[in-house]
């Protein structure tokens, strides 16, 4: 009796000691705030002001949430560099199924699972200071390539044309002008014709736009887009 209450008072403590593990909660409660500060700077103020993408902001904040949980929670599990890799792998190759995620969407994917993944399985011996540091170099860069830089990124939307009277004659220009007006797109650099049905009266026209030269907000006219660096 005394032998089973010795080891149920040692197992007990042993598991109190587990709950109130204050330098490691700390530790990751600072991990976590880092964490999320750095996510926030990255996709609410450079990605948000210039993209206005909200599906993607929201995406991008929980993944990040997700992964560095997931990442820090198994940190005790040797997979460490495997199991990041294979995180890698899985996001890496992720098609939504009603919109392929455009490059420039794709690369803050990345920059959000790979933030995450060092922060969380960063070990002992790499200080806080050393993550910190990290974090601000790839902050730094975005910000670089984001806004001194001044990247222009052209955009384009597919959508359903039915004023294909202007198509027979040839009316490059009056079509420039009329999708202008209609879409609320200041400058559209290009149009290409596409498929075309008659029995509609309706054609399948491609616009392209400089990203910055909208009015409203543009992601709204399709949900097909492809984002290319000029």
């Amino acid at each position: 009796m005394n032998i089973q209450f010795l080891f149920m008072r040692e197992l007990l403590i042993q598991s109190a000691v587990r709950i109130i593990d204050i330098p490691e909660f700390l530790e990751f409660v600072s991990r976590f705030i880092l964490n999320v500060a750095v996510i926030m700077i990255l996709v609410r103020w450079l990605y948000y002001t210039s993209s206005k993408r909200k599906d993607y902001l929201f995406t991008y904040i929980l993944i990040s949430t997700v992964v560095f949980l997931l990442c820090y929670l198994l940190e005790s599990v040797t997979l460490q560099i495997g199991f990041a890799l294979g995180l890698f792998a899985i996001f890496g190759i992720i098609r939504y199924r009603t919109d392929q995620i455009p490059i420039k969407e794709m690369t803050y994917l990345f920059l959000v699972i790979g933030i995450s993944v060092i922060n969380a399985l960063a070990n002992s011996k790499t200080s806080l200071v050393e993550v910190l540091f990290t974090n601000i170099i790839i902050i730094a860069i975005t910000y670089s390539l984001e806004k001194l830089w001044l990247l222009k990124h052209e955009s384009s939307r597919v959508i359903i044309y039915e004023k294909i009277n202007l198509l027979k004659q040839g009316n490059y220009d009056e079509i420039i002008k009329d999708l202008q007006e209609r879409t609320g797109i200041k400058k559209i650099n290009r149009v290409e014709t596409g498929k075309i049905d008659f029995s509609k009266d309706t054609c399948i026209l491609t616009i392209y736009f400089d990203s910055g030269n909208n009015v409203i907000n543009v992601t709204e006219l399709s949900d097909n887009e492809q984002k290319r660096d000029e």
